[in-house]
């Protein structure tokens, strides 16, 4: 995706990238904040990820529908959505609830010290939906980056298993969802920009998580309602904040390459992890931690890279052999062949799979 040069060119990217950087990580704090009982004390996980969808549901309404500042770029029939959307949505619903609930019981740092299990829970899901292969390099790198997040975890201080098991529930949601954005979405040839795909997710997730939350946290919400609307300004603060992130990311998406934006992503991980120590009483670092962290993003980042080179090679030969006559549909290609999920926090795995959704050819 070719893009202008120039120092305007220059001060925008640095822009998005620093909105981002901010957003992201002012959100994870402010969700940390409010959900902590050391803080704003909002027990309620599910409800505060249905108030995000809520919010998010309307203002892509107005984005999408009534300001059409992000058109429609082609129909949703009700097959599609239903058998494409549905799922996608509900593991989104589940991906954010989980992790969400995670905060009430570990420290910001070491919930992202657990999201560097990311990409071996992306290789290993899509082993199982056989959209990617065994190979040896790949699982002695899956292992470095498990030893260190192993390591991490030994030197956690503040170790808590609910919060563990709610954070690497989380991972592999979300890694079921990346899996299944590409066998149900991209496959089927559908292009959407992010904001389009907040639009129509927004709702179903908002509606998942209406059961859960009936049966697990209304009760107890009515019996202390006074206190849950003791400052709704908090609870819509935050959920601009959340919306303001996405924009933010969509931003940058449309003028920054994937590269630039994991290394931001990356940059921004540890900016979390050093900053939460100092913002949080129960973030403690430990020698292990920081140690075993930075062994889990060294293999993130060489993953990244052979990634990225892979999927170079893979566009090189598609476009060759689109030089020398038409092939065999890209749906048909072996495993071997298809595109390969990178490492990432939340935010950036959506929107850099919806951009390749939005161009297909860009595989840098």
């Amino acid at each position: 995706m070719a893009q202008e040069m120039g120092p305007g060119k220059t001060f925008r990217t640095a822009a998005y990238l620093i909105a981002y950087i901010v957003l992201s990580g002012g959100v994870i704090f402010f969700n940390k904040f409010i959900l902590s009982k050391d803080y704003y004390n909002f027990p309620y996980p599910i409800g505060l990820t249905m108030l995000h969808m809520a919010f998010s549901s309307v203002l892509c309404f107005l984005v999408v529908r009534v300001f059409k500042f992000v058109p429609l770029q082609q129909p949703m029939s009700t097959e599609v959505y239903v058998q494409s959307f549905v799922p996608i949505a509900l593991l989104f619903a589940t991906t954010l609830w989980l992790g969400n609930t995670a905060f009430m019981f570990i420290s910001v740092a070491f919930s992202q010290m657990l999201k560097a299990l990311m990409p071996v829970a992306v290789f290993l899901v899509g082993v199982a939906f056989k959209v990617d292969v065994l190979r040896l390099d790949t699982l002695l790198n899956m292992a470095v980056i498990s030893g260190g997040v192993l390591v991490a975890s030994y030197g956690e201080i503040q170790f808590d298993v609910v919060g563990l098991v709610y954070q690497v529930g989380s991972v592999v949601s979300e890694a079921l969802r990346l899996v299944l954005t590409q066998i149900l979405l991209q496959r089927k040839g559908i292009k959407m920009d992010p904001i389009t795909i907040m639009y129509y997710m927004s709702p179903c997730s908002l509606l998942s998580l209406f059961v859960p939350w009936l049966f697990l946290e209304r009760p107890a919400m009515m019996a202390t309602r006074g206190h849950v609307l003791l400052s709704p300004g908090v609870m819509v603060a935050n959920s601009v904040a959340t919306f303001a992130l996405n924009v933010s990311v969509f931003l940058a998406i449309q003028n920054t390459s994937a590269l630039t934006i994991r290394v931001a992503s990356v940059v921004k991980d540890w900016l979390v992890v050093f900053i939460s120590a100092v913002l949080f009483a129960d973030t403690i670092l430990t020698p292990l931690n920081i140690v075993g962290y930075a062994i889990a993003i060294a293999g993130v980042v060489y993953y990244n890279r052979s990634r990225m080179l892979e999927a170079q090679q893979e566009s090189a030969r598609e476009a060759a052999k689109e030089a020398s006559g038409p092939g065999p549909p890209s749906n048909l290609r072996s495993p071997a062949g298809a595109r390969k999920h990178v490492p990432g926090d939340d935010e950036v795995q959506l929107l850099e799979e919806a951009r390749r959704m939005e161009d297909p050819g860009d595989k840098s």
